[in-house]
């Protein structure tokens, strides 16, 4: 299984000196399988290089899936160079315990007068599928969803293949339970013995108190469900607007050193927007 991170900024895309190591994009990531099929979670400003890319290698055949239809996670599909290509044909996931259904998820982006050309005149071919709460097999990997516990719901996702497994749990408070979200001991479930984890790290532990309820945790609160889960590697993930570089690295080097004095092992980095995992 290979990953690339395409956007790992949270709420706004975001530019200058202070953000180049980690990038200003947000969130698309791509996962691709053993045999080199494609799924794109999200649709944020990062999936505009990726869809540059997959019309150099003309690559027009891959699955999507969303973890929810928060702006900063869809704005990015009108730019979606292949959408634009009548070869193009795109299966899109969706779930019956989803907020939206998918199909509205990406045709509200292009609703007028917001965008010039409506999501009924574009090229691309589209299959709309269900994704059911037991998972099914996508591009040859094995997908979970579980239930975010962000506002308007949301979902997160478990890859597994050859006996490697990423969770992908972006937006999701593990300091409140919001309405359809699950518990925090629910996550550490799902995520239990991954390789990887990427969780939303949006907030420092001083910011949260009056940040409560906004759908999003502090690295300490995704350190502590990567340490109880057993996880090998946590990617810290949903990079604050205002975070800059320099703070973000401070944020990793108290990560690991408190995951140190744990006794545990675990690998703990802030994911960098074109950075590629292979597990």
């Amino acid at each position: 299984m290979k990953i690339k991170f395409w956007g790992a900024r949270g709420s706004i895309p975001v530019s200058g000196r202070q953000y180049i190591k980690y990038g200003g994009s947000t969130t698309c990531v791509e996962v691709r399988s053993k045999k080199n099929e494609l799924i794109i979670i999200d649709a944020g400003s990062g999936i505009r290089l990726l869809g540059k890319e997959l019309l150099k290698n003309s690559r027009n055949n891959f699955n999507m899936l969303f973890t929810h239809s928060h702006w900063d996670h869809v704005l990015g599909f009108p730019f979606f160079a292949p959408i634009y290509n009548k070869k193009t044909h795109i299966r899109i996931m969706g779930c019956s315990f989803s907020s939206d259904p998918v199909r509205e998820i990406i045709a509200k982006t292009m609703q007028p007068p917001g965008f010039p050309v409506k999501f009924e005149e574009i090229s691309a071919r589209f299959e709309f599928a269900s994704l059911c709460v037991g998972g099914c097999e996508i591009a040859g990997l094995q997908v979970l969803p579980i239930e975010l516990s962000h506002p308007n719901n949301g979902l997160g996702y478990k890859f597994s293949e050859g006996g490697r497994t990423f969770a992908f749990l972006t937006d999701n408070e593990l300091g409140f339970v919001h309405p359809g979200g699950k518990k925090p001991e629910e996550y550490v479930a799902f995520a239990r013995g991954a390789d990887l984890l990427v969780h939303d790290a949006d907030y420092l532990p001083e910011e949260y108190p009056r940040r409560r309820t906004w759908g999003h945790s502090t690295w300490e609160q995704a350190l502590d469900l990567a340490l109880k889960a057993e996880v090998r590697s946590l990617g810290l993930f949903h990079h604050n607007q205002d975070r800059s570089d320099a703070a973000v690295d401070r944020v990793v080097a108290e990560c690991t050193r408190r995951a140190r004095k744990a006794g545990s092992k675990l690998k703990c980095f802030a994911v960098r927007e074109g950075q590629e995992v292979k597990l």
